[in-house]
């Protein structure tokens, strides 16, 4: 087990100024223009691809750090560059972790290649959880996937919506139901292959920040995939199945307290995007105050000023400490006794909406317009309030687990 640290070692030093690079010099030069088209960065990610960035091997290799802090130093560089386009590039991982985490050896090796694709002909990949009726309430899940045994195919019928690259992946991975009486632990994921019939892209969603990233919904109609689609297999999935019918019978409050506890060890991860798009705003906001004179001085020697800045960066340097911490508890096995994982995200997104309002504040009028990058980092920042979790939906975890109580 490593210890927990507060200082990168050289390797990561190293990583942290590459990723930094990329974003400064490709990413951030292109924001602008794709938020406005509001499309996919096609030519960015091929040149992630072509560095190594956009790649099962970065990821696995930042997510196995022991210190835990690869994936959230990374995030957060990339996410200084711009949210949008920092989505598109890291969301095809959602659903290559979906299948690292449950796929069978031979999964791994047939389906996260062709999520990605290479560097002449990048892919994307989806992960398909939320429904129109079933975000934060996963136990309200209407998708189902049903076993025809005599094919040996799963035919599954629902809805999915917020769905990262929905409708525009190579592959899908989706979350439907297999067993209903179970509620989230009668939950199995299926991928669904490229060109498979019956699946198809609903609304593609207009949205008030990271509008680089894809949204859509995706609609699936009788669509047939063969049992070795379903990650783990039908033999595992059985005995969890079995053990989850069993637990449930001793108490079922055990069995929801342990399908909260793998959201707790993802939230991290979005904490630090939201670390990194407060710390771009800050230090635009710092840069301009410094630079920028009303009645014969900058305005940073304005106390009102100069004081909303002390406050910027404290609540920054803040949020990344707990993210930094629940990230180190998450990689070695420490229990998320007080919902770590949660106050993590719930503080950095936060501070990400505080602090990028801040920034438009101190520029004034300028930061109300698209000539200055403020303007949209306020709008990217809205989004980590309300994916992976609402901040209301992790208040009600942390309140949970400290109270032991079902607070509703």
């Amino acid at each position: 087990m490593a210890e927990f640290t507060m200082e990168l070692n050289d390797e990561q030093k190293e990583v942290r100024d590459w990723l930094h690079g990329f974003a400064a010099d490709v990413i951030r030069p292109a924001a602008a223009e794709w938020d406005e088209r509001e499309e996919t960065p096609w030519p960015v990610i091929q040149e992630a691809a072509k560095v190594g960035i956009y790649s099962l091997d970065f990821y696995a290799q930042q997510y196995f750090d022991p210190t835990g802090l690869g994936i959230p130093m990374a995030m957060e560089e990339l996410f200084w560059g711009d949210a949008g386009i920092a989505l598109s590039i890291v969301g095809t991982g959602l659903a290559a972790v979906g299948v690292l985490a449950n796929g069978t050896e031979e999964q791994i090796g047939t389906w996260i290649p062709q999520m990605y694709g290479d560097a002449s002909d990048v892919k994307v990949a989806a992960f398909c959880s939320s429904e129109p009726d079933a975000g934060s309430d996963v136990a309200s899940m209407r998708t189902r996937a049903v076993y025809d045994e005599a094919k040996d195919e799963w035919v599954i019928n629902g809805t999915k919506t917020w769905a990262t690259n929905g409708g525009i992946a190579n592959v899908h991975v989706v979350v439907a139901v297999v067993d209903a009486e179970l509620g989230s632990k009668g939950h199995a994921s299926f991928i669904i292959p490229p060109g498979t019939e019956g699946l198809s892209q609903g609304q593609k969603f207009k949205k008030h920040g990271i509008r680089a990233s894809h949204t859509a919904e995706v609609i699936l109609d009788n669509v047939r995939v063969p049992g070795s689609c379903l990650l783990g297999g039908k033999e595992k999935l059985d005995e969890r199945l079995a053990r989850a019918r069993e637990k449930a019978r001793q108490g079922g409050e055990r069995v929801k307290n342990a399908a909260m506890a793998t959201f707790e060890a993802s939230r991290p991860a979005v904490g630090a995007m939201a670390v990194g798009t407060a710390r771009a705003a800050y230090e635009v906001a710092l840069d301009y105050a410094k630079t920028r004179e009303q009645f014969g001085r900058p305005i940073i020697d304005n106390q009102g000023v100069a004081f909303q800045l002390a406050d910027m960066r404290t609540s920054i340097d803040a949020a990344r400490l707990l993210v930094w911490r629940a990230s180190w508890m998450a990689v070695n096995g420490k229990p998320f006794t007080a919902a770590e994982g949660s106050m993590s995200k719930l503080f950095a997104s936060e501070t990400a909406k505080k602090v990028t309002a801040q920034a438009v504040q101190i520029l004034g009028g300028n930061g109300y317009t698209r000539e200055y990058p403020v303007e949209r980092m306020h709008r990217d920042a809205a989004i980590y309030t309300i994916f992976e979790g609402t901040s209301e939906i992790q208040r009600l975890v942390i309140a949970r687990t400290l109270s032991g109580m079902t607070i509703r």
